[in-house]
């Protein structure tokens, strides 16, 4: 490999040691965080997209490695790419053993004068990749890309072979995973520790792309703010390569541009270009402005990389979240990437779908639980005006087991939350980086009716300094959004003291109270004015909600009825109506979705969605549309 690419590739803005285990190896390759950049086509750029059917073949024994299966399966069948294995084969919905994935493809001859990679979107959950049968490395953790220099690697004018190895065991030292005496470790089969499917596979694009060998763009960074009617869009610019110079063009929808020239002190370039008359983005008004970057004369540009953006801020103030300095109320609903067949595989259809059915219902946000979603549906939500709250995989933490996992998760974690940033940090649409879903003390549920339920001391100091340090490490790479973990009903209200603002998932009257309504109200109600009191800071409630058996309907104080769950949802918003300090509300769920089996789990199925798996309306639905969209009932 020539030291110009791999330079290149291990200098980007967040760089991660290629030596640390949890990170990646150097073994035959390296792993790089090269992922900044999502692979584009352009004049001077490359991609391929390998979505296709691949050959696969199941490796319980796993022999695969040993026996050279990189060099070429030995009986493989087909399977599509992007998409979950688990439904696509027959009786192998269960299996998260390990698994192998192979293509072979032409590199265009067109390249062979760049530098190539290739980029994986999301391999659920651990992967070693070879080309050609030479390893290139491993990553952990799905859900986020990582990518692989191949450039000195590739056979040019014939096929070259693309090996993955997937796996996705259950361990207690991985995030998420499945920790000896969690919550749902003991009642779910498989035993995760999480209530959704543990989908696994391929889940997004496989990319081959190529960018300028002599001078190329690693990273792109812009954040934005405004001072009257004129609007700055600060860009940091991080490049490798023998060039001093380029320059950064703003255009607006009617193809007015500002040009701003950059000039690199090694390879970091710093440059801020005011926007006069400009157009703030926002929900009610997703204006985007065309931004892009290039090295070299700008007559003949050796690299260039294209995206957009909206110029908006979003801070806490008081018991308010101000976005472009003016209160907004959050309305919408946590979600899952899961669909039949498909599992967590991009489905750019249903994605679609899923976002007409927010507008539709009055939705202005989502939280993408428990996982960052495929890169395409951050672009639709920045053209829809969507706002989204952003989540690392880190769900059903606990702070008691064995001190080297817990060091591992946090490991981890820390490394998950960069990776997410530096892939997502340029969309207006995310206003919020989370960074744990419902951490959890050994005690819960011995008192969740008050949500005050204290861990033992050394728990508690573990506990804060993991969450703590993750909301700091947030901040740190990305000061200009606002910070959160969720808190779990029932777990220490003191760790959310360090988040921006306080989120909480409640099922009073569900889990707890069951089917008691006016015992769920009081609860509900008493524990959001305790929290208020305590923190000062707005409340999002970022889960709350009934399971309903569509088309199943009875009295409404009839449990799994269409008619409980829209009873429930309606009086939560009607306690949140009451509440000045309460600034969220998001339904769990969006859609039904496929979880382990369990007995508190018909069909294998989380069926607290106002719309059905396929995207059928329950009742629930029909109330938010009436309170959200022809009513505008107070703020919920």
């Amino acid at each position: 490999m020539k030291r110009s690419f791999l330079y290149c590739i291990i200098t980007v803005l967040f760089a991660i040691s290629f030596i640390d285990p949890v990170a990646g190896i150097a073994q035959n390759g390296t792993y790089i965080p090269a992922i900044a950049l999502y692979p584009q086509q352009n004049a001077v750029r490359n991609r391929l997209d390998l979505s296709s059917i691949w050959n696969f073949q199941l490796d319980p024994a796993e022999e695969g490695e040993n026996a050279g299966w990189f060099n070429g399966l030995p009986a493989p069948q087909s399977i599509a790419v992007p998409g979950s294995w688990n439904d696509q084969l027959d009786q192998k919905h269960n299996y998260l053993g390990c698994s192998w994935y192979e293509m072979e493809t032409y590199v265009p001859s067109s390249w062979k004068n760049n530098e190539v990679g290739i980029r994986i979107g999301s391999a659920v959950y651990f992967a070693k990749v070879w080309i050609n049968g030479q390893l290139l490395g491993q990553h952990e953790g799905g859900h986020l890309p990582f990518a692989f220099a191949v450039t000195d690697k590739v056979k040019w004018g014939e096929k070259n072979r693309i090996t993955i190895m997937v796996e996705n065991k259950l361990s207690a030292d991985r995030v998420p995973g499945n920790v000896a005496g969690g919550a749902l470790t003991s009642v779910n089969y498989p035993n995760t520790n999480y209530d959704f499917f543990p989908y696994s596979g391929l889940h997004r694009s496989v990319w081959l792309y190529s960018v300028p060998k002599q001078a190329h763009l690693i990273d792109i960074a812009l954040t934005t703010t405004f001072q009257g009617s004129t609007g700055t869009i600060h860009a940091k610019v991080k490049k490798h390569g023998k060039v001093a110079n380029g320059r950064v063009i703003v255009s607006d929808k009617d193809g007015k541009q500002t040009v701003m020239p950059l000039r690199f002190t090694g390879d970091d370039a710093n440059v801020d270009v005011q926007i006069a008359d400009v157009k703030l983005w926002s929900p009610d008004t997703p204006y985007l402005y065309n931004v892009t970057v290039e090295l070299g004369n700008a007559s003949k540009p050796i690299d260039s990389y294209n995206l957009q953006t909206g110029v908006r801020t979003i801070e806490v103030k008081g018991n308010d979240i101000l976005l472009n300095g003016e209160p907004i109320i959050l309305r919408g609903f946590g979600k899952h990437e899961d669909f039949p067949i498909f599992g967590r595989g991009t489905a750019l259809p249903v994605m679609i779908r899923d976002f007409s059915l927010m507008k539709w219902i009055g939705a202005n946000s989502f939280r993408t639980s428990h996982y960052p979603y495929d890169e395409t549906v951050y672009e639709e939500a920045d053209k829809q005006g969507i706002l989204i709250i952003d989540e690392i995989p880190s769900v059903g933490l606990v702070f008691y087991d064995d001190k080297k996992d817990i060091d591992r998760r946090r490991k981890l974690c820390d490394r998950m939350l960069e990776e997410m940033i530096t892939r997502d940090k340029n969309h207006p649409s995310v206003i919020m980086w989370c960074v744990a879903n419902e951490p959890s003390p050994k005690t819960l549920g011995s008192n969740v009716m008050g949500g005050s339920n204290d861990a033992a001391e050394e728990e508690n100091n573990i506990a804060k300094d993991f969450l703590g340090g993750l909301l700091r490490q947030a901040k740190k790479l990305d000061p200009s959004r606002l910070t959160t973990f969720v808190g779990v009903m029932g777990g220490p209200a003191d760790w959310m003291a360090e988040c921006d603002l306080i989120t909480i998932n409640r099922y009073y009257g569900w889990y707890t109270n069951t089917g008691n309504f006016a015992m769920a109200e009081r609860y509900f109600g008493g524990e959001l004015d305790k929290l208020y009191n305590q923190f000062h800071k707005p409340i999002v409630l970022t889960e709350f909600g009934a399971d309903a058996i569509s088309g199943h309907h009875a009295n409404e104080d009839e449990m799994y009825s269409e008619e409980f769950q829209r009873k429930m949802i309606n009086a939560y918003l009607d306690i949140a109506n009451t509440k000045p300090f309460v600034k969220g509300m998001m339904v769990w769920a969006f859609a039904d979705f496929r979880t382990g089996q369990a007995l508190m789990r018909v069909g294998g199925m989380n069926l607290k969605g106002v719309f059905t798996q396929d995207r059928r309306p329950k009742m629930a639905a029909w109330l938010l549309r009436k309170r959200w969209v022809d009513e505008k009932k107070g703020n919920f």
